[in-house]
């Protein structure tokens, strides 16, 4: 198996990630990056497989179990009830609940509040020029999640900042200060939701949490644990996602001259998933020994699954680091697949499709003011800054 080296951390790695996956897809469909310490899978067909492969999943085998250190208490009492961290029995049971409540319905009537919001911060832009990552693609998800979950718009930058401290764990450049603001976000976001919970237990009213709260399967509910856990993976995941997704996919827009209308909408959002995720890594454990894509792994050994590797596998897209709106749209990785396929991807989809023709509509002279750059994230991948004029 091809080994190859490179910090995750590096500031040429973080601007584009493309060409050392492109040294790594040349091994073929598995190669082994020593920084994480594992195999990865590269190809399309590798990702999309182990997405889907029940021999691997998210939950650490029992006997690999640590203790968890005292610090990162908070922030595992919710991770341990949180469904992408969990397989089957646990999972089914949560994702039924959750999708008893999650329905498409109640995702398709978000639309007249997105487009609202939209309009409203869009009049919220100062005169000439603007940083759209605070201005619009880090407060409409956050908000339009405050619509669907039923929380007040004055909670929105409280969120917002717990969903920041929270998702930082999960990147490359964690360290105890990163961990120490994870769990005090954790800390914080618990006691708010247990408070709200309470409340809406009382005094039940037509949200997200409400229906949550009451969803039910043969006499069994949601505990209290897991109405907390579900809620921010709702707004971490959802929002942490689209966030960068917006900001990736305007960025490419722009300096490649192109504009969305509610005509190409569709096609050019499932290009922007392709093209740029918003998420590069996904971990699965062994459940048993066996061999695929021409690698033996033993029960508990980890497998890193390159979604923005595979979404460039010229294999599957012709050009594949050419940025096509009209191109054809092909099962992409972005959202998982499998058990845990996103549960949150209409939603983002509709966010997507509803704000980017709004946008150019609105502001017919948008362009890129400075050279867009990439945050230190990894293993996300998302703007620090977008600089634009209008």
């Amino acid at each position: 198996m091809l080994r190859l080296s490179q910090s995750p951390t590096d500031p040429a790695f973080v601007q584009d990630p493309y060409p050392f996956y492109d040294r790594l897809r040349a091994g073929g469909d598995m190669a082994f990056w020593t920084e994480y310490d594992m195999p990865c899978a590269v190809s399309h067909r590798a990702v999309s497989s182990l997405l889907r492969d029940r021999r691997f999943g998210r939950e650490i085998p029992p006997e690999l179990a640590q203790s968890i250190p005292d610090h990162l208490a908070p922030f595992y009492s919710i991770e341990s009830h949180s469904m992408l961290e969990l397989e089957p029995p646990r999972h089914t049971r949560l994702r039924g609940l959750v999708t008893r409540a999650f329905t498409s319905r109640r995702v398709a009537a978000l639309e007249p509040d997105i487009t609202r919001r939209t309009h409203a911060l869009i009049d919220a832009l100062p005169k000439d020029t603007a940083d759209l990552i605070p201005m619009l693609c880090q407060p409409l998800p956050v908000e339009v999640i405050c619509t669907l979950l039923g929380v007040p718009d004055s909670h929105a930058r409280d969120l917002l900042r717990w969903s920041n401290a929270m998702v930082a764990i999960y990147q490359a450049r964690r360290d105890r200060a990163v961990e120490d603001a994870a769990s005090a976000a954790a800390a914080e976001f618990t006691a708010f939701l247990t408070d709200l919970i309470a409340h809406r237990r009382q005094r039940p009213t037509d949200d997200l949490l409400t229906h949550l709260i009451a969803a039910e399967e043969a006499g069994d509910r949601l505990s209290t644990e897991e109405l907390i856990a579900t809620v921010v993976l709702l707004l971490n995941a959802g929002h942490e996602a689209t966030v960068h997704t917006l900001g990736n996919g305007l960025a490419r827009l722009l300096a490649d001259g192109h504009r969305v209308s509610p005509e190409n909408a569709v096609q050019t959002v499932e290009e922007i998933l392709r093209h740029d995720p918003p998420l590069h890594m996904f971990t699965r454990y062994a459940y048993e020994d066996v061999t695929v894509f021409g690698h033996s792994f033993k029960r508990g050994d980890q497998v890193a699954l390159l979604l923005g590797a595979a979404n460039r596998d010229p294999d599957v897209w012709p050009d594949p680091h050419r940025f096509d709106p009209t191109r054809t749209a092909q099962q992409n990785t972005s959202f998982g697949a499998g058990l845990h396929f996103c549960v949150g991807a209409p939603l983002a989809r509709l966010e997507l499709t509803t704000a980017l023709p709004i946008l150019f509509d609105r502001l017919p002279d948008l362009r890129l003011a400075k050279a867009p750059s990439y945050a230190n994230l990894y293993h996300f991948h998302g703007l620090e800054a977008l600089h634009v004029t209008y």
